[in-house]
């Protein structure tokens, strides 16, 4: 009895173990968040952030990092806020009003 030695064809299994290089990045790093702070920070736009515990803080964003915003007030007190524990933030409405009021004058 002989035996036969199988190889197989290496070019094959190149083909099906070949992974594409270009993959699409995670959506977690779309830097759509990124962009929405600088264009605040830039703007200067009075923000209304309410956090999970129903506090609602009420400025302007002075800057941020991955983990924080740094949120300066009317009243000049900072404050530092952990985005984990911000359950949503939007335009102040008030000051919305206000600069429209002032652009209509002009």
């Amino acid at each position: 009895m002989t035996r036969k030695l199988i190889k197989p064809n290496l070019e094959e299994i190149k083909k099906y173990t070949k992974r594409d290089v270009r993959k699409k990045p995670p959506t977690y790093k779309t830097h759509a968040e990124n962009y929405y702070y600088v264009k605040q920070m830039n703007n200067k736009t009075h923000m209304v952030i309410e956090l999970i515990t129903g506090e609602v803080f009420k400025g302007k964003i002075e800057w941020y990092d991955e983990k924080c915003i740094k949120v300066k007030r009317e009243d000049y007190k900072n404050f530092i806020i952990f985005k984990h524990s911000i359950k949503y933030m939007y335009k102040d409405p008030k000051h919305i009003k206000q600069s429209q009021e002032k652009e209509a004058e002009e």
